[in-house]
């Protein structure tokens, strides 16, 4: 692998497959592993609403961009997708607060399309590298609220696991898919390319495209204004609910840091690095989405340490993103 000063030779890039590399989080992911002189294919659900990945053509060196059709139920065409990559971003699926049937909209599709997933890249030849970016629901189900077997003040890192049946489905899916991938990892010790696995607290800043489906900008923009369209939100109105936040760079960082490390020190195979840099209530990030100070210090509710030491993350205070988002 070239030094990451270089551009590397274009006859000897290594191309990275990004699944979801044209949403909120994705897009900025894409942009940050095309900075780093990959050759980049971007799942597309529907290849015909071009609105969905226009924005990425008008990225630096986007003349080395695929989009490529993907359903991630569909077993051929994942095949397809993964064929000639050596590096596989596996991007979460978007929050979905609404919900008719959990078990055909959430369940199936993450659960389903996680063990999907994993069939076929076992098969699949010239893998070094899969990147799962999960959710801070692999921690703690009950987010933004605490896990039930956590006080005020108390601290989550990477080692706790906390599932609850009572949890939105959302978050339960995310959670089970993460058990998926973590049995996958015990069960094959002896795997040819190594997995490790990002999970971000709310996810903040500015996106890069104009796309309306996004439920972090959503969020920013119904905190930033205090609506509440349903009780789920005025509920976080209402609690003055304490948030663990990321800034979207940062995140896309940590992506491009977690590829270029494990292929480059095999150190980090089977690892989970939470994403986060600082908390606070929903009132504070209202004032700070407006440009105002807020009224309470940040604290720490989700801890960063590991992704800082071994990732080499150095994350932007809260206000650096919501800021961003509000300009």
């Amino acid at each position: 692998m070239q030094p990451r000063t270089g551009q590397p030779k274009k006859y000897n890039m290594k191309k990275a497959g990004i699944i979801g590399g044209s949403g909120f989080i994705g897009s900025y992911n894409t942009k940050k592993i095309l900075g780093e002189g990959y050759k980049v294919k971007v799942s597309a659900t529907d290849i015909s609403k071009k609105e969905k990945y226009e924005h990425l053509k008008q990225l630096s060196n986007s003349e080395n961009l695929e989009i490529a059709p993907l359903n991630v139920e569909n077993k051929t065409q994942l095949k397809d997708f993964l064929k000639g990559c050596n590096i596989v971003v596996l991007g979460g699926t978007p929050f979905q607060l609404d919900v008719t049937d959990p078990k055909t909209e959430l369940f199936d599709p993450t659960i389903k399309g996680t063990e999907n997933f994993l069939e076929i890249i076992l098969k699949t030849s010239g893998i070094e590298k899969l990147l799962f970016i999960a959710s801070v629901a692999v921690v703690n189900t009950n987010f933004p609220l605490l896990p039930g077997n956590k006080n005020q003040d108390d601290q989550i890192d990477e080692r706790d696991s906390f599932m609850s049946e009572e949890s939105h489905p959302y978050t339960q899916a995310k959670f089970i898919a993460n058990q998926t991938v973590e049995k996958f990892i015990a069960d094959d010790p002896s795997l040819s390319f190594e997995i490790s696995t990002v999970p971000p607290v709310w996810v903040v800043g500015k996106a890069l495209s104009q796309r309306e489906d996004s439920t972090s900008t959503g969020m920013q923009f119904l905190f930033k204004n205090k609506i509440a369209p349903n009780p789920f939100v005025q509920m976080m109105h209402d609690n003055n609910v304490d948030f663990g936040l990321v800034d979207v760079e940062d995140v896309a960082d940590g992506v491009a840091d977690g590829v270029y490390k494990a292929a480059t020190t095999k150190k980090i195979h089977g690892k989970n690095y939470l994403l986060s840099s600082e908390s606070y209530r929903v009132s504070d990030i209202s004032l700070m989405l407006n440009n105002q100070e807020p009224e309470s210090n940040p604290h720490t509710v989700y801890r960063n340490d590991l992704a800082k030491k071994e990732l080499g993350i150095d994350f932007k205070p809260a206000h650096v993103p919501l800021n961003n988002y509000s300009n």
